[in-house]
């Protein structure tokens, strides 16, 4: 691997509420080398998004705290930097789509307004130059007529453009780093596939790292080099691409495959992984899937598996493999 632009270590991150603790993030250590897309995979709930936001630093306080960990960018301690530095580090060299563009761009302002903001912030432009950039940021991300477009407000625009004006924003200054949080959500397939390769080309042609988070491994298949699958709150499997999709070691991972529609699959049923994503209030105990696991064993219920390397550059917490 290449030098890595992120760096995760045994990253923790607990919410106290009034029910009682909840630990969203537990332990999770991955690395993202320069240039390099990585897919993070899992249910809802399973932690992915509080993972990013802890990446950005905006996990709310309280109740929420990154409880331990160390997490590096370019080298530099995230964790370790003040308000204002991180204020500086967003946007300008690591950058987000979220998740919901309606609800993360300002209905009261144009779609010129909110992208030049940033430019002017970060970049120092004037007002002119930021308007030109901003038509040239809508152009690159494929919305017709920008220069009549740039004064609209987000209401004007649809789904899958509301996402490109959330892309553009993120790009707009040129980061190293772009965090794509469930991006395709809620669009319609044909969409969907536009704006993952949309997303893809851009990462390839101006050569940035991206962090993409999904709960469908078939999106990741075309657009990751490496994986990462989580489950309730753990990383219970990470390995290079093609590594997961032929060999996969965690018994989630494999029911994550098996419920992926497949034009060659002689059934027409897909099969599902039964249960559902525990309780984080109340999570069982030893391995948290095991009550949804047709492999468990005694073991399973009473340790929390290590994880560890089943072949080189695959890791995975499962006791079905050992000790180790």
């Amino acid at each position: 691997m290449g030098e890595a632009v992120l760096e995760l270590e045994d990253v923790t991150v607990r919410f106290r509420l009034r029910r009682g603790d909840l630990t969203a993030v537990n332990g999770v250590s991955f690395a993202i080398a320069r240039g390099e897309t990585f897919g993070l995979v899992g249910e809802s709930g399973s932690g992915k998004s509080v993972t990013a936001r802890a990446i950005m630093r905006l996990i709310p306080h309280p109740p929420g705290e990154i409880q331990s960990g160390r997490i590096l960018f370019e080298g530099e301690h995230v964790l370790a930097k003040s308000d204002a530095e991180m204020r500086a580090l967003r946007g300008r060299r690591i950058a987000m789509v979220f998740q919901e563009p309606m609800s993360a761009l300002n209905p009261v302002f144009t779609v010129h307004d909110q992208i030049s903001d940033a430019l002017r912030t970060n970049l120092k432009l004037s007002k002119a130059e930021a308007r030109e950039r901003v038509i040239e940021l809508l152009s690159q991300v494929g919305i017709p007529s920008p220069h009549k477009r740039l004064d609209s407000y987000v209401h004007e625009f649809s789904g899958g453009m509301r996402q490109r004006v959330m892309l553009a924003m993120a790009l707009s200054c040129s980061p190293s780093l772009l965090i794509a949080d469930e991006p395709t959500t809620a669009l319609d397939v044909t969409i969907q596939a536009t704006i993952l390769e949309l997303i893809t080309g851009m990462i390839e042609r101006l050569g940035m790292s991206l962090l993409f988070i999904t709960h469908n491994l078939g999106v990741v298949a075309h657009a990751c080099d490496k994986i990462g699958v989580m489950y309730a709150s753990h990383l219970v499997e990470l390995g290079d691409k093609r590594e997961i999709f032929a060999n996969p070691q965690h018994p989630y991972t494999i029911g994550l495959l098996n419920s992926i529609p497949r034009l060659d699959a002689q059934s027409k049923y897909l099969t599902p992984i039964q249960g559902s994503v525990c309780n984080m209030m109340e999570p069982p105990t030893g391995c948290k899937f095991h009550p949804r696991c047709a492999h468990a064993m005694d073991l399973c219920r009473r340790e929390v598996p290590k994880f560890r390397e089943i072949a080189p550059g695959h890791m995975a917490a499962c006791h079905l493999h050992g000790q180790g």
